[in-house]
């Protein structure tokens, strides 16, 4: 285990460490001490490291994250995981504004609530939030899945393409495009999986949640074509 005081060492010298981290390494687990809510903490780490931060972070946490596990035990600011590529980000605590905003890909699991524009331009991320999410999340969304143990505020969905989304609660209203769509076995199992993924499984069950997608009536829709949107 690494242990890094960041108080101490500063967050220029801990991202600079973890960036080197190229290919193989032995040094795999990190620990982050007395974050005190400073930003881009552990931003575009591009390894198969895993980084525990003891304590809450301000906005861009694991940003642009590529291949890491990144803990964080407490809550986080605006943009935690923007441009995710691959990899999990775990937040015990809440997170603000745009979480996982235009991820591409990975897992990003907020074990309390996400704020507005969760998932905001979303490309591929799987997002599972366990508490509720604010308004206008998943705007713009054009592949992957949100998925929503609590409730979820106005304009959810708006301007929708082709990501998924799954309420257990209520939904304030819906955005442009955005409609209630039915849930297939295929849905079932695919929303199963998250749950566990998301260390949710405990909480929910599959059969209590609705599904949400596009009405495809604001932009061209070809189902030939529907792995390319």
């Amino acid at each position: 285990m690494q242990t890094f005081d960041l108080e101490a060492q500063g967050l220029r010298a801990l991202n600079a460490a973890l960036h080197a981290l190229k290919g193989q390494t032995n040094m795999t687990a990190w620990e982050v001490v007395n974050p005190r809510g400073a930003h881009a903490i552990a931003a575009g780490v591009d390894a198969l490291v895993d980084v525990t931060v003891r304590g809450s972070t301000g906005y861009y946490c694991a940003g642009m994250n590529k291949l890491a596990t990144i803990r964080v035990k407490g809550s986080a600011g605006p943009g935690v995981a923007e441009n995710m590529m691959s990899g999990t980000v775990i937040i015990d605590g809440d997170a603000s504004q745009y979480a996982g905003a235009t991820g591409r890909g990975g897992l990003l699991v907020i074990k309390g609530n996400a704020s507005s524009r969760c998932g905001i331009s979303m490309k591929g991320i799987d997002i599972v939030v366990h508490g509720s999410i604010g308004h206008m999340s998943a705007f713009m969304a054009q592949s992957g899945n949100l998925v929503v143990l609590g409730d979820a505020g106005d304009a959810l969905g708006d301007s929708l393409y082709e990501a998924r989304i799954f309420v257990r609660g209520r939904v304030k209203s819906l955005g442009a495009d955005c409609i209630e769509k039915e849930m297939r076995d295929e849905h079932y199992a695919a929303l199963e999986d998250l749950l566990r993924r998301g260390e949710a499984d405990a909480k929910a069950r599959p059969e209590e949640f609705r599904r949400y997608g596009s009405a495809r009536k604001l932009y061209t829709f070809n189902i030939d074509n529907a792995s390319s949107y």
